[in-house]
């Protein structure tokens, strides 16, 4: 467990006192990342986080955490740095000398990664290697926690998917996790290396980007009460997918590093809904037919789809004790209330307060 930040004025006092674990942190600025920021602050870690130089601010999601290291006492640090750049992450690494890294960072978009393949390939698939190798040949001792996807299985050969379960992706995107998924492996068998792979199935929140279609669906629906947009357009309606709540899930990643051993583990809510149950939940939040607002754009389609995704996490129950508490019915709830929020509506006065229909 993370030991606490204790300050004291005495030198010979405070040499014994341990510090707080260390972390580093890529793609930080992302959903999934800016929520394990949060949670490893909260457990009294020195979080560290790798951003990519741009001429704009990407750093949204976490700002309500940044303090200016000027003022003292700060605990969230943010480095220049890129997975495509062996330089940046191995100088990172040494200056920082992190207890714990989490590589987050990705290309994250399914449909982008058709028309970047490569971008993609060389940013999961390299960028992850990039990053192992520079931990391998590090002199102190590190956990590394990499980002897999549900995406790696696919065209899947088994419901629901577990760790045994073989992977078949179906995308770019996919591919590369899959790479990045065994290179963790090797490191770990060939070099013995503390490394966990997280198989983590849809997870949403407030925080998920506007263009992946969950968060696509809740700000449509607030943009159309709004009377910003009178139509929303989507693509396959008929993909089914387990989808979860992302705070919960960054809990799973923490745990995996704080295991006596490494390994792989699903996480995931074992419950599986189509792209058209979770619009018509949305809609109907605001007693709304979602057919009256919704146009199917085959650009949206997807060259190769995959059909259903569900994930079987009872092996991170069974060794993490590691749960998802939040259903269907109460994370579209939190979308949707945000996202009003977010074009200045009042929920109060566009909700119905009856309970959803579609299970948890």
């Amino acid at each position: 467990m993370p030991q606490e930040t204790l300050i004291c004025e005495n030198p010979a006092v405070a040499d014994l006192i341990p510090a707080p674990k260390k972390a580093l942190i890529t793609g930080i600025t992302g959903q999934d990342g800016s929520y394990l920021a949060e949670l490893l602050l909260s457990k009294g870690y020195e979080v560290h986080g790798v951003i990519r130089r741009s001429s704009s601010f990407s750093t949204g999601r976490i700002d309500h955490l940044y303090r200016d290291p000027h003022l003292g006492e700060t605990r969230l640090h943010l480095h220049y740095g890129d997975l495509s750049d062996s330089s940046s992450l191995i100088h990172t690494l040494n200056r920082l000398r992190p207890d714990e890294v989490y590589n987050l960072g990705a290309q994250s978009h399914v449909k982008v990664s058709f028309e970047m393949p490569e971008f993609t390939a060389d940013a999961i698939g390299m960028g992850t290697l990039r990053l192992l190798e520079a931990i391998r040949c590090a002199d102190w001792p590190m956990r590394f926690y990499q980002a897999g996807s549900s995406e790696m299985f696919g065209k899947v050969a088994e419901s629901p998917q577990r760790e045994t379960t073989p992977f078949y992706p179906r995308s770019p995107y996919g591919v590369s996790k899959v790479f990045a998924h065994w290179m963790t492996i090797q490191y770990r068998e060939a070099h013995g290396l503390f490394a966990a792979n997280g198989i983590l199935f849809n997870h949403e929140s407030p925080r998920r980007g506007p263009t992946f279609v969950t968060r696509k669906v809740t700000r449509g629906l607030a943009a159309i009460l709004a009377g910003r947009e009178q139509k929303l357009y989507l693509g396959n309606l008929d993909a089914r997918r387990d989808w979860g709540y992302a705070p919960e899930y960054v809990e799973a990643m923490w745990l995996m590093l704080q295991a006596p051993q490494p390994d792989d583990y699903v996480i995931a809510t074992g419950a599986m809904h189509t792209v058209r149950e979770f619009v018509e939940a949305v809609f109907a939040q605001a007693g709304l037919d979602w057919q009256d607002h919704v146009i199917i754009d085959p650009a949206y389609f997807r060259p190769t789809e995959v059909d259903e995704l569900c994930g079987d996490a009872s092996k991170a129950a069974a060794k993490l004790g590691w749960r998802p508490k939040t259903g269907f019915a109460d994370l579209v709830r939190i979308m949707v209330e945000a996202d009003l929020r977010d074009a200045g509506l009042d929920p109060g006065q566009y909700l119905k307060q009856t309970a959803l229909e579609f299970g948890s």
